[in-house]
């Protein structure tokens, strides 16, 4: 394997599927086979999850909803898909926790960075709910802080794009994908990897990225293993 323990980014959209809005059931279940696959083969996952599907603090602040309460309902979110993970992937016979940066005892542990290791040792997935628990922070940033803490090989964020481009594919037909970048070229050409915030912190501590396509079959173990899936931000 590649790597011995990573941090998977998935954002709160990615659990809509074809939906609008909330949660789709079959796109949780075959995100939990994916993860599957990968604990199977001995890799210790760590998963932060956005909550972008259900509320958007920033989203909320910009039609005059106070920004810290409008953050403190999108961390409330993220917790919301914690739990819907947690089922699926318990469902497929994958023992999992979920930690929160705000303490809701009754359905979650708090976030504690011993404890957290020790279950991914175990071989448990540890889902990071609440964000950084703080406002005016992104998942992004809680994904990176998580990762750092627990000593994470790499962050994969999985996307609905496979890699990041030169303009958004999306929208422009002639964007051309980078196999692989440097943190400083990501930041001469002005490419939207993470907010400046976590990109940042994941350069300064020397943490990789992958970004990749997640809605792929097959394609996180492929990461995990090594093949050229997607784009790498490095050094």
């Amino acid at each position: 394997m590649q790597y011995k323990r990573i941090l998977l980014k998935l954002s709160g959209e990615a659990l809509m599927g074809t939906r609008q809005y909330g949660i789709d059931p079959e796109r949780l279940a075959d995100y939990a086979q994916e993860i599957k696959t990968v604990i199977e083969k001995g890799i210790e996952v760590a998963i932060v999850i956005g909550g972008g599907n259900i509320f958007r603090g920033v989203a909320g602040a910009s039609k005059g909803m106070d920004r810290v309460q409008a953050d403190n309902m999108g961390m409330l979110a993220t917790v919301i898909n914690g739990l819907a993970l947690q089922s699926a992937l318990e469902n497929a016979n994958v023992q999992t926790r979920l930690q929160t940066a705000i303490e809701i005892n009754s359905v979650a542990e708090p976030f504690i960075r011993r404890r957290a290791i020790r279950h991914l040792e175990k071989g448990r997935v540890v889902i990071f709910g609440g964000g950084t628990g703080n406002p005016y922070f992104t998942t992004d940033s809680a994904a990176v802080l998580r990762a750092i803490e627990i000593k994470s090989d790499i962050i994969l964020k999985g996307t609905r794009v496979d890699g990041i481009y030169t303009a958004d594919p999306e929208k422009d037909k002639l964007a051309t994908k980078f196999d692989f970048i440097t943190f400083e070229d990501v930041l001469k050409k002005g490419l939207k990897v993470m907010d400046t915030t976590a990109f940042t912190l994941s350069h300064e501590n020397e943490l990789p990225i992958i970004v990749f396509d997640m809605n792929t079959p097959g394609n996180l173990l492929k990461v995990v293993t090594g093949e050229k899936i997607g784009t790498k931000v490095n050094l």
